[in-house]
């Protein structure tokens, strides 16, 4: 029977049973912790804390909800004798976030202003499941080096600005990647997809900062009071969608192989050092790279979008990028004089100031940590504290969902909908395929982010409030 034990504020602790070998922090308020109740992802954090070689705790983060083998909001750290699991990494390998600021006061941008930005940037980018990019000059040999270099060869082709590379995590390119771990199937779709949106929670949104907690860390980020900023969700898209299926299966083999017990086939693992395991870890930074790749190329294509709406004369607007951080990954870290591989899966990193992982530029404020709420509820720029040490420098990577896709569909009405999204714009006209992606579909963001902060874990720095929001249909 799993127990759940108050352990300080908005803490509690996951006692072992069963065959579990360390226990697990879970991170609630009063208003998050009833929701825990509501599906799997409390039996999930349970299985992976009793793979080989994982390290106390095992955490879930205040968006955690069910997923496919780890669950969505769930932090687990691997020993170097231990697993690495392509299910404790998630399908859509670094998805992720990144945020730009633009220094437009959003103010002076009327709604059809906003509707031509909106469609202008939809010109320059795919949105959709299973959508082609437009870029005929992604030749095979720049999607090759996407895969091992990042957004490297792409900002050196003019696809962005060299200071893009120092606000990225890892800068940009996760060490490790070889191609040749890669199906045949796998490549074809990441090189038909790169520089496109995708669908299901996917999206570009266009946003206005409403509130500033921490005004000097604000300034060095580039966020003021009322500045228009661009927010993109996107990942690796179907390249590392094939891959974790891929590997899925091929991890699962190899447990058998290696003689470990997997509690469910989602967290299918084999030895981080085995054949299968370094394999995995190659072609999942092939799909990382690609992600950091694919979130440079659409922010060349809305940097073009703004200049196409809003550039001429005195008015050339500048975007800058403030932070690109990955959701879905695994990576080789140190924490407590150890070498470990944590496993980040709808699960963001946040270092502290001064911490030497940051880049040079954040260095003293510790990098962007960037929380994007549901369609149409706000969103927050914050930074983590020393304090999150203890779930190896992670905090949650949005809101969480509250109803599945079929359970939003068959609750939500127009009218909560509707109601939901006032005052944003959206791209799509029929309302029905957006609704399993409304608001009320999505725990509260306000919540989600308190639990966190109010026990120092993580530092507000910023609000954003959409403004208009692209998606793509699933």
């Amino acid at each position: 029977m799993l127990e759940l034990t108050k352990d300080g504020e908005n803490r509690y602790r996951l006692k072992r049973s069963g065959k579990m070998a360390v226990e697990g922090i879970v991170y609630a308020n009063d208003y998050l912790l009833p929701l825990i109740a509501t599906d799997k992802s409390l039996q999930q954090l349970a299985n992976a804390a009793s793979l080989p070689g994982v390290v106390e705790p095992v955490c879930g983060m205040p968006d955690m909800h069910e997923g496919f083998g780890l669950p969505i909001g769930g932090v687990m750290a691997c020993a170097a004798d231990g697993v690495i699991s392509a299910g404790a990494v998630g399908m859509d390998i670094n998805c992720g976030v990144r945020l730009l600021a633009t220094g437009i006061p959003a103010g002076e941008l009327a709604p059809p202003f906003l509707r031509k930005l909106m469609e202008r940037i939809e010109d320059y980018v795919p949105t959709g499941v299973g959508r082609k990019g437009k870029n005929r000059d992604i030749t095979r040999d720049i999607f090759e080096e996407a895969v091992h270099i990042g957004p490297l060869g792409l900002v050196d082709r003019g696809y962005g600005m060299p200071a893009d590379l120092s606000k990225i995590e890892e800068g940009g390119c996760l060490p490790g990647a070889e191609l040749g771990a890669v199906s045949g199937k796998a490549y074809k779709r990441g090189a038909d997809q790169l520089g496109t949106l995708g669908g299901g929670n996917h999206f570009i949104e266009l946003q206005v900062v409403s509130e500033i907690y921490d005004p000097a860390a604000a300034d060095i980020f580039g966020l003021s009071p009322g500045a228009l900023t661009v927010m993109i969700h996107t990942g690796s898209r179907g390249f590392g969608h094939q891959i974790c299926s891929d590997y899925s299966k091929i991890l699962l083999a190899a447990a058998g192989k290696h003689g470990i017990e997997i509690p469910d086939r989602g967290l299918a693992c084999a030895p981080a050092d085995s054949l299968e395991g370094k394999n995995y870890y190659a072609a999942m930074a092939c799909a990382v790279n690609y992600a950091f790749a694919n979130r440079q190329l659409i922010t060349h294509e809305i940097r073009r979008a703004f200049k196409d709406v809003l550039g001429g004369g005195k008015c050339e607007p500048e975007i800058d990028l403030i932070y690109d951080v990955a959701h879905n990954i695994a990576k080789w870290e140190k924490h407590g004089g150890q070498r470990l591989l944590v496993h980040r899966k709808g699960a963001t990193r946040a270092l502290p100031p001064g911490h030497a992982g940051n880049p040079a530029v954040y260095r003293h404020t510790g990098h962007p940590v960037l929380i994007p709420g549901s369609m149409g509820t706000a969103s927050y720029v914050l930074t983590g504290t020393e304090k999150a040490a203890e779930s190896f420098f992670s905090v949650n990577h949005g809101a969480g969902r509250l109803l599945s896709r079929t359970a939003a569909l068959r609750e939500i009405s127009k009218e909560q909908f509707v109601r939901s999204m006032s005052g944003v714009l959206y791209n799509c006209g029929n309302y029905k395929e957006l609704l399993d992606e409304s608001p009320d579909a999505y725990k509260d963001i306000d919540q989600v982010v308190e639990t966190l902060a109010a026990i120092s874990m993580t530092r507000k720095i910023a609000r954003l409030v959409p403004l208009a929001v692209i998606k793509g249909k699933d």
